[in-house]
């Protein structure tokens, strides 16, 4: 992509009051994802890329997480700056990249802006600089949508997640997978916690309560693999495999009640009450 075409993802100026973010730091966590990795840090560099042709910085750091395999050896074969810690926790693994990335950076935490992925995920090209249209719209949060691998899917895991959601809006659910924030916020907000899961939903929580603007969007939607093996008990692999279809039979169950409550009142639907 030129530099020409990719300057115009962006506003020719931030919303007033806003610094412009002149560089990203993507943080992605990993445990032995060497089957996965490189498929994701491919997808970044595209994505970095065209934000680098946008006029802005972009360093890409995987904190490899208590890894026993080559998750390491083929991020740094990639040229990617690699941080390994042992901490066994992937809010730790993110908080020690997003720390790395703020204390290499000299300018002003109000001009970095913190992208977050896995380490099993595909982001798309434009990913980086639909982040960076928002912030620069005066967002201090993006909370983006991810979709799984529906081949690795059953027809009723399918049908499931598709109930979840409409089509190309974002439903405002939040994944470590695909998250952005601006580093003067996250700094404001503690950061993230050094907790086994859900990080992600704590700090943003936590950026709401002291007033951070957050924005949901299915512009760059991230592609997440559909694995059942997931890294933490209560992650997305967790939540596919098992919570998803429990709501859905729980969903179902109401309709059925309602419908049998309809029957007996003599309705041909769920009655609705006139007053």
């Amino acid at each position: 992509m030129t530099g020409a075409s990719a300057a115009s993802d962006r506003a020719e100026e931030p919303e007033r009051g806003r610094r412009r973010i002149r560089a990203v730091a993507v943080v992605i966590p990993a445990r032995d994802e060497e089957a996965l990795v490189g498929r994701c840090l491919a997808s970044v560099e595209v994505a970095a890329e065209r934000a680098r042709a946008a006029g802005v910085d972009v360093r890409v750091i995987l904190v490899a997480d208590d890894c026993r395999d080559r998750t390491a050896e083929i991020a740094r074969a990639a040229g990617v700056e690699v941080i390994e810690s042992s901490a066994g926790r992937v809010g730790a693994a993110r908080a020690r990249g997003v720390d790395a990335a703020r204390a290499g950076w000299d300018g002003a935490d109000a001009e970095l802006w913190l992208a977050c992925t896995d380490a099993d995920s595909e982001v798309p090209a434009a990913w980086i600089t639909s982040q960076l249209q928002l912030a620069d719209a005066g967002t201090d949060v993006v909370v983006g949508t991810v979709r799984p691998e529906l081949e690795a899917l059953s027809p009723a895991q399918i049908a499931a997640w598709r109930a979840t959601r409409v089509p190309g809006e974002a439903n405002g659910h939040v994944h470590g997978a695909n998250l952005g924030v601006r580093a003067d916020a996250y700094a404001a907000a503690g950061g993230f916690p050094a907790v086994v899961e859900h990080e992600d939903v704590d700090l943003v929580a936590r950026l709401r309560s002291h007033g951070a603007r957050i924005t949901a969007s299915a512009a760059g939607e991230v592609l997440t693999s559909s694995r059942r093996d997931g890294r933490t008990p209560g992650g997305y692999a967790g939540y596919l495999h098992v919570s998803l279809l429990a709501r859905a039979a729980e969903r179902a169950a109401e309709r059925a009640a309602a419908t049998r409550a309809a029957e007996r009142a003599g309705c041909d639907s769920p009655c609705v009450s006139a007053g």
